[in-house]
């Protein structure tokens, strides 16, 4: 195989997924603001380029992994962005955290240069990734979803087609809001724990053995008792910035949303700690805090 793919965002999942996609014997057209995550992608088989759009020539389709609505949408309607090739039969993967809205936007806009776009949402981290052990949810046309799931398999150990535009990126904020309450969830047990002088591994290896037990639990209990958060597997603000959608479907959806407007108070603490780049599993630092707990 050498079918050419582009890459808009090298990041920690960005990086994951080339990882895979070379293994894979696809070619790797990568574009980052940051050149030193273009060097190692170049490092690892793929080929550095200067622009959204250069990534995107010649590709039949194009990955995003981006932070942001606004950044997807300026690498793809922006100068020297994707939508100025032009490429015929080209198709736009999003596998960002967007806003449904935005990504339905976009999906009716590159339709009109020709251009065809999903949102394709993931669920798990880099790690995960280069497990194989991520969960894609596509939303788009039915024979766009089929061109995509071949590739989306070499990184994925499940692929569903949840319905129309919008409706991938819809599912990853419901995926993700119970997740972040899961670990706040933990959290707070764990630091009961603390305040009670339990032996700490003994309590988790209980928890994950009983009822109590969820992935949050398997993937970041460790981490919250050892104050481990270097290495993120996913980044604090990340999620901060995905429980601010959360909150906004919510609410135009008249959904309540209690317990997800203390996680978010939570995160608010956790950045204005400057935690914003540590592990998710950072939020337990602001319950310490709170409790009294010597923090990291």
């Amino acid at each position: 195989m050498n079918e050419k793919i582009g890459l808009v965002g090298v990041g920690l999942m960005g990086t994951a997924m080339s990882e895979k996609f070379i293994d894979a014997g696809y070619e790797v057209r990568g574009y980052d603001i940051d050149t030193k995550r273009l060097n190692d992608l170049e490092e690892r088989g793929g080929k550095a380029v200067s622009s959204p759009g250069e990534a995107a020539s010649g590709a039949g389709i194009v990955i995003l992994s981006l932070m942001t609505s606004d950044i997807i949408r300026g690498v793809i309607f922006g100068k020297d962005g994707i939508a100025e090739t032009n490429p015929e039969g080209l198709l736009v993967v999003d596998t960002s955290t967007s806003r449904p809205e935005d990504s339905i936007q976009n999906a009716e806009d590159l339709k009109a240069r020709g251009i065809a776009f999903v949102d394709a949402s993931l669920s798990g981290s880099s790690p995960m990734i280069r497990e194989k052990n991520i969960v894609a949810m596509v939303g788009g046309e039915k024979a766009d979803f089929e061109r995509v799931k071949p590739l989306l398999e070499t990184i994925a150990r499940a692929v569903y087609h949840l319905g129309p535009h919008g409706a991938g990126a819809r599912t990853k904020l419901i995926v993700n809001l119970i997740l972040g309450l899961n670990r706040l969830a933990v959290a707070e047990g764990l630091v009961l724990g603390m305040k009670s002088d339990m032996d700490m591994e003994m309590l988790l290896t209980v928890l994950k053995d009983s009822f109590a037990y969820s992935k949050a639990m398997a993937n970041r209990g460790e981490r919250m008792i050892k104050a481990n958060y270097d290495d993120p597997m996913s980044r604090l603000r990340q999620h901060h910035k995905d429980v601010g959608l959360m909150l906004e479907q919510g609410e135009k959806q008249g959904s309540p949303m209690l317990l997800t407007s203390v996680l978010k108070q939570v995160l608010v603490m956790a950045e204005e700690n400057g935690q914003g780049d540590w592990d998710t599993a950072s939020s337990i630092e602001v319950l310490r805090r709170m409790a009294g707990i010597p923090s990291r």
